[in-house]
């Protein structure tokens, strides 16, 4: 599994290129440069734009064992911290945007439109349907009194009274990942193949909500899927967003080469070889230690996978 991962990151670090400063006229001209995702080689302007890395074809019968996990990514996490990092108007920085917001941006734009509902893909989401979503227009008590008493609402009455409660950037730290692990028999490999990303967030419509006792309301804060990405239509988006390296500012590594190289820490909830429908903690309730017992037994599972290989 190292060699497949290592191998995969210098394949994939292959095709990306740094856009530098050091060739610019100015630095109007390298923003211009960087908006526009081109780069000059001696006096050619030419498109840094670079295709992802082709996964090739598997036949099912080429498939030895496999198992699908679904996975949580704590973006509050330090290796995390790449998928959340936000610099969209630095000069000699890069300019990187978070891993949701280029997902929404895309998805709005219609540049990826793969996006449904939930993680087994059967409701597909519009770009309105995404954007009701994520925010919500609330009453307050006075307008609903109003509006009780038979009186329509004036449209000063409307702007003071009405809240626009919504889910922005700032406030998705956390990441879903579902993807297959499987063994290729033609090459003898353990590989990763990721398949949906969702970003996670709180819902707008219970945000703030409080009981008659003046209390929140139980659930009010709980995070909740705000949208699934198909991963296979993203890759082009994700191959040509760079997160913020730490160790290289000149070395470019895109969101799908660290997604592909498994380059982030995870909690598994979820996998196809768990009791029931596989949700840990559907089948082990209440109890935090345990699940987190359970998901590091499915990993140690995975891991097995690899090892049972060379006894077939």
């Amino acid at each position: 599994m190292k060699k497949y991962i290592s191998s995969l990151l210098v394949l994939a670090s292959g095709f990306a290129f740094s856009q530098t400063i050091l060739n610019a006229s100015s630095p109007e001209e390298f923003r211009q440069m960087r908006a526009e995702n081109m780069r000059k080689v001696g006096d050619t302007v030419i498109s840094n734009k670079v295709k992802p890395l082709e996964y090739g074809f598997v036949d099912d019968k080429d498939i030895l064992k496999s198992m699908m996990v679904w996975e949580i990514i704590d973006m509050n996490d330090k290796i995390n911290q790449p998928f959340y990092y936000d610099n969209p108007n630095g000069l000699l920085s890069k300019n990187t945007r978070s891993l949701y917001q280029i997902l929404l941006d895309a998805a709005l734009n219609q540049q990826i439109d793969e996006v449904y509902d939930d993680e087994n893909f059967t409701t597909k989401l519009s770009p309105e349907g995404i954007q009701k979503k994520l925010e919500s227009v609330r009453l307050d008590d006075e307008a609903i009194e109003i509006i009780n008493s038979g009186r329509p609402l004036t449209e000063a009455e409307k702007q003071q009274y009405t809240d626009y409660i919504k889910t922005t950037t700032e406030k998705v730290k956390v990441l879903k990942i579902m993807g297959m692990w499987f063994i290729d028999k033609r090459d003898g490999q353990m590989k990763y193949r990721p398949l949906g990303i969702a970003a996670m967030g709180p819902d707008p419509t219970s945000i703030g909500r409080v009981g008659p006792d003046g209390q929140p309301l139980a659930g009010a804060d709980e995070l909740v899927d705000l949208f699934w990405v198909y991963y296979p239509k993203a890759r082009d988006i994700l191959a040509n967003n760079y997160v913020f390296n730490r160790k290289n500012s000149s070395a470019d590594l895109s969101f799908d080469d660290i997604i592909n190289a498994r380059r982030f820490s995870s909690v598994i909830y979820k996998s196809s070889n768990g009791l029931g429908d596989g949700v840990i903690k559907d089948y082990i309730p209440r109890n935090a230690e345990e699940q987190l017992q359970e998901s590091d037994k499915i990993k140690e599972q995975i891991l097995q996978m690899e090892n049972d290989m060379w006894n077939y």
